[in-house]
């Protein structure tokens, strides 16, 4: 069974690879013009639902409530396998990643991910700071981020979240704009840290928008248990019918 899954786990990351290729001169079109960040989430979109069709993966994308277009938001997903950088690139509008660094280190990958996403090292104060910065420049252009608000993959099984970082909820006050709360309840299990893949489909829960209109920066810690409770309940539902 384990050679099935690294067969399988080398097939994908061939496959990821391939893509990021096909899809490399589309790419340079929002890092040479920067009036074009548009294209940055579209061609996102692409190579997920791409990837996970050629993998046989079934992909369900469910929203609790539609999210308004052209709305500016903050997504904020659960963070327990490599695999929901991937799964996230299905965001919809015009969403950037704010991540910490490591992709930025893979070959021409990296290259792209630091022109069109922002890159934080969790261990600089100056790095946060400037990332901070550079997010809140990146919501004044009209642009959504998604920020795994975890900090990272802290804890590796579903069912409960590692302590929050308040940089996501921060920007939420700051700037007013609603914070979205992402459950990915199965990924852990399809592509654990010892990245042998299992196939299992694919969800991805995109919930009920939570305004920060009028919220202060007493209210972050609200916020911020309200983003966690959302996610921890849904994982348990699912966990919950899943074992019936």
């Amino acid at each position: 069974m384990k050679i099935i899954r690294a067969i399988y786990s080398i097939y994908a990351a061939t496959l990821f690879v391939t893509l990021f290729l096909m899809l490399m001169p589309f790419f340079l079109v929002p890092i040479l013009f920067r009036g074009a960040h548009s294209w940055t989430g579209a061609l996102n979109r692409i190579w997920a639902r791409v990837f996970f069709f050629i993998m046989f993966m079934p992909l369900r994308v469910e929203y609790r409530e539609k999210l308004k277009k052209g709305r500016q938001y903050i997504f904020c997903p659960n963070h327990n396998s490599y695999l929901d950088i991937a799964v996230m690139g299905l965001a919809p509008g015009k969403a950037h990643f704010v991540g910490k660094t490591g992709p930025d280190k893979v070959p021409l990958f990296g290259w792209m991910y630091r022109k069109l996403h922002i890159t934080v090292n969790r261990n600089s104060l100056k790095s946060k700071y400037t990332t901070f910065m550079s997010a809140a420049k990146a919501i004044d252009e009209g642009k959504s981020l998604i920020i795994f608000p975890e900090g990272g993959i802290i804890n590796d099984k579903a069912g409960t979240l590692s302590p929050l970082k308040e940089g996501a909820f921060r920007l939420a006050i700051e700037k007013q704009i609603p914070i979205v709360p992402v459950t990915i309840p199965n990924n852990w299990i399809i592509l654990p840290l010892n990245l042998l893949m299992r196939w299992k489909p694919v969800r991805l829960i995109f919930h009920r928008p939570i305004s920060a209109a009028g919220l202060k920066l007493s209210d972050m810690k609200g916020l911020k248990e309200q983003v966690k409770k959302t996610i921890e309940e849904e994982l348990e539902l699912i966990s919950k019918n899943e074992n019936r």
